[in-house]
């Protein structure tokens, strides 16, 4: 039979199911020169260290090698945070990594955008193209494609898929060269590629404002999950919490599961009544994700912003539900943009900061110019099986003396449930063992 569990109280409440706690900072670290430099992924690699791309305009510091204006900047961390490697890529135009990741072959693969047609770089279409870039283990050039047309075209992310291929998901503003179906002022911009880079198939998905895609990954059901930032509410997007009148910057993250053929299974907008963009997402071992970005305001489902903008990271569960959420910086700018789960059950993230306080130390530069800043977070508590949401029922609530609650009949893990009143006071707390 189901478990029934029985709480009985003399207090009026109002029941309250609170989210869980984030994993706590175990090391963060500054990295780069006296110019900007700004992370925008990070993958933990087979030797339990880290590969992490981005851009910089130094040529000092950590930064050897600059081409010209911004450049790829891709450097090697071990499991420490300590710097092993690092490769400056591009032309004499700009040249922005947005993602990373390592193959099967032991290189890399990176994706971002370029407006060069020198150097590195090769057949630019016009404007910015999305630029991919394969890498070898220590990290030089293999092959590189630049994917686009006439307009503003943008590689966020990338990932090798199952069969040796890649899928990428950026933004396009094009409607022409290798970029189709554009509904309005922008469009998600998802392309799978082969081996060698040679396009298979590409969607462009959003609405009838600016919509941009940051984050691609493949799901264990062969389909894949992305997550962005819309202006739309309308056509593919529903829900969206921003204000409809306005074209940018107010936005939310947007959370999209999509099939093995691109088709829309689930979405979800999250965020403050300001601007939230989701730049990274994670699936998670127990089947939830976990994303990362950034926030300006404490609104919405945003609490605990530091200054400007912090680095917001939200744990969702496989419905997307938010399973927990959290700020992290100082009192100037953090933008974070990559997320990964490392092999110990926490994360590590990527992104840039301008602070030099709270949270953020080692800044290489001055107040509100932009380091590399790593976070690598601690073991994830709340990583274990879901409940299903349909096989929990609570009756009555609010409450007044006596509650019902109804668990499924069996879990695979170790479960506690927790209740807390209105005002996030802990009531009471059940814990029963698999089976």
């Amino acid at each position: 039979m189901k478990k029934n569990l029985l709480f009985v109280w003399l207090l009026l409440m109002t029941v309250n199911f609170s989210f869980a706690q984030a994993p706590a900072i175990e090391w963060a670290k500054c990295y780069g020169g006296t110019k900007d430099d700004y992370a925008e992924a990070i993958k933990q690699t087979n030797d339990g260290g880290y590969i992490v791309a981005g851009s910089s305009k130094s040529n000092d510091g950590d930064v050897t090698g600059n081409h010209g204006n911004w450049d790829y900047w891709v450097v090697k961390l071990d499991g420490a945070g300590i710097i092993q490697w690092q490769k400056s890529l591009g032309g004499t135009g700009d040249d922005e990594a947005y993602s990373i990741q390592q193959t099967t072959d032991g290189g890399y693969i990176v994706a971002g955008m370029s407006t060069s047609n020198n150097g590195d770089v090769s057949n630019n279409h016009g404007n910015y193209d999305c630029w991919i870039v394969k890498l070898n283990a220590a990290g030089t050039i293999q092959w590189q494609k630049s994917l686009g047309g006439p307009d503003n075209d943008k590689g966020y992310s990338i990932q090798q898929t199952t069969e040796g291929g890649y899928v990428v998901a950026g933004s396009a503003t094009s409607n022409g060269g290798d970029v189709t179906g554009v509904h309005g002022n922008g469009d998600f911009w998802i392309i799978k590629l082969d081996t060698a880079g040679v396009i298979q198939w590409q969607k462009s998905l959003g609405g009838t404002k600016a919509d941009g895609a940051y984050c691609i990954q493949q799901t264990s059901d062969g389909g894949y999950i992305v997550v962005g930032s819309t202006g739309s509410n309308d056509i593919d997007v529903v829900g969206s919490h921003c204000f409809p009148i306005l074209d940018g910057p107010f936005a939310d993250y947007w959370v999209v599961k999509l099939n093995n053929i691109g088709t829309i299974q689930w979405q979800k907008p999250l965020g403050s009544v300001s601007w939230d963009y989701g730049l990274s997402i994670q699936e998670t071992n127990e089947g939830g994700f976990v994303v990362a970005g950034f926030t300006h305001e404490s609104s919405g489902d945003v609490t605990g912003v530091h200054g400007l903008n912090d680095y917001w990271i939200v744990k969702l569960n496989s419905n997307g539900g938010i399973i927990w959420k959290q700020c992290f910086g100082g009192t100037a700018d953090e933008e974070a943009t990559s997320i990964v789960a490392t092999l110990d059950k926490g994360y590590a993230i990527a992104g840039y900061s301008g602070s030099n306080d709270s949270e953020v130390v080692g800044h290489h530069g001055a107040k509100y110019s932009y380091d590399f800043w790593i976070l690598k977070l601690s073991t994830d508590p709340t990583g274990i099986e879901e409940l299903p949401t349909n096989t929990l029922t609570i009756s009555p609530n609010p409450v007044s003396d006596i509650l019902n609650i109804t668990l499924p009949q069996t879990t695979t893990s170790a479960t506690t449930l927790t209740l807390a009143d209105a005002m996030g006071r802990l009531i009471n707390s059940y814990s029963f063992p698999a089976g």
